[in-house]
């Protein structure tokens, strides 16, 4: 009898099965051989992190504008833990209850995304010697590609609103 079995009302085990069943202590569970694998792959990989990041940081200090790169970094810090995040975490207290939030959270997050990237086209200084260097109205190109992504969100919120009104009114199959 195993161990996983139940047993009927009444019946007896007999005194061995009891002491074998008393005796036998659960197997230790192995892990599964792509588990290990993943965890060596992990290993592997860290270690290779590990060794870019100081070779990065030897070939930074050999030059002569490493301090540069320090105090671009700090602020880099300091903009992402004083600015960025309580943003990201105040949106997320907002969009909390609300219906379609992922598909809220993926539109704020591709227009966050967009403007990164444009921002240092809008930031850029107005005057230019050359005329050719930067001749496009980027800020309303981010704006057009902000409109863009608002109207595809809108739209996946409309589809998946109608996908899921059409799937209450069909009766359920017996």
């Amino acid at each position: 009898m195993r161990t996983g079995m139940r047993r009927l009302k009444g019946m007896r085990m007999p005194m061995g099965m009891q002491r074998l069943m008393r005796m036998r202590r659960p197997t230790r569970m192995r892990r599964p051989t792509k588990m290990r694998r993943l965890t060596g792959m992990r290993t592997v990989l860290g270690a290779a992190g590990l060794a870019l990041m100081a070779l990065g940081a030897v070939l930074l200090w050999g030059q002569a504008t490493h301090w540069d790169v320090v105090i671009w970094l700090a602020g880099a810090i300091v903009v992402h833990d004083g600015l960025i995040a309580p943003l990201v975490l105040g949106a997320g207290l907002v969009l909390g209850g609300l219906r379609n939030r992922g598909l809220l959270r993926g539109a704020l997050l591709s227009a966050a995304c967009l403007t990164l990237i444009a921002l240092p086209l809008l930031l850029r200084p107005l005057p230019t010697a050359n005329p050719s260097v930067l001749p496009l109205n980027y800020p309303r190109g981010l704006l057009i590609s902000l409109a863009v992504v608002a109207a595809v969100a809108g739209l996946a919120g409309v589809v998946r609103r109608g996908r899921a009104g059409s799937n209450r009114r069909r009766p359920k199959a017996r």
